[in-house]
């Protein structure tokens, strides 16, 4: 299965582009996110506590083997702020909840910003294409560079302008959370009980599921999901001396948001120049 996770999870190519905003502008309900392509966020699969020194294993959708690194992990490490142990997968999926990418291994205690910059995504600018932009909830920093990852206004929001911009936004970023939900439901033995494997091993039943929910996806087998969405978290600063702030490309998304798109008739009838 893992031989062939790059050809079913792969980012989309120049032509589909146009066509992903258009899916993103109908879940956000505004013309503003006709540039976004795709939704970011993370999830985390319970797994039996290791002990000891343990290998870890990451896999990525470039990887037709994984990458191993030998690591003294303590059990402790595993344990997310849920209190459990578990890793992490990060995806990244269209508007329909196709999975682009996918990156799974990292021990539960790791913030989602952490899990970003260890991705060969993010280090090798490998998506999304220039002009274009990934959405994320607040455990992630707005960014422009290496990669734009635009994410919603802290709370408490300044005014109506922010406010407005954080419900189309989510409108949009939750269909990561549909398609963690669809692949949660649709695989409950996996992932709604510990996984009582090594947890070498876990990353690679992890990806074989998200390459299952792709092969179901595009036979229209679609499994609605149940709620089990995670709470979001804020993000954390980790010291990101190479990254770009995207905060004014999110100012600009914000005010074309809240700009009156044609002028009233009563106004049209005036030269104001």
């Amino acid at each position: 299965m893992l031989a062939v996770l790059h050809r079913i999870i792969h980012f989309p190519g120049p032509q589909e582009m146009e066509e992903l905003g258009r899916g993103f502008v109908r879940l956000a309900g505004h013309n503003a996110f006709k540039k976004a392509a795709g939704a970011i966020d993370g999830c985390h699969i319970r797994i039996r506590p290791p002990g000891g020194q343990q290998k870890q294993c990451y896999i990525n959708r470039n990887s037709a083997t994984s990458t191993e690194t030998v690591l003294h992990q303590q059990k402790q490490c595993y344990i997310n702020r849920k209190l459990f142990p578990s890793i992490i997968l990060q995806g990244i999926c269209d508007s329909t909840g196709k999975f682009l990418d996918i990156y799974v291994g990292n021990p539960g205690s790791v913030h989602d910003a952490l899990v970003l910059r260890r991705c060969p995504m993010y280090k090798e600018s490998l998506y999304p294409p220039n002009g274009f932009f990934l959405l994320g909830d607040g455990g992630y920093p707005c960014l422009q560079h290496p990669v734009t990852i635009i994410t919603p206004y802290r709370q408490p929001v300044a005014g109506r302008v922010e406010g407005r911009f954080n419900k189309h936004h989510a409108n949009a970023r939750c269909i990561i959370e549909r398609a963690f939900g669809m692949l949660k439901t649709r695989w409950r033995a996996i992932f709604l009980r510990a996984l009582e494997i090594n947890p070498l091993f876990a990353p690679k039943v992890v990806a074989t599921c998200c390459i299952l929910h792709n092969l179901c996806h595009a036979t229209d087998d679609i499994l609605e999901e149940e709620d089990l969405g995670d709470e979001d978290a804020e993000a954390e600063d980790m010291g990101g001396d190479l990254e770009q702030t995207g905060n004014n490309i999110r100012a600009r998304l914000a005010a074309q948001l809240s700009a009156t798109e044609e002028l009233p008739a009563c106004l049209q009838e005036h030269d104001y120049s």
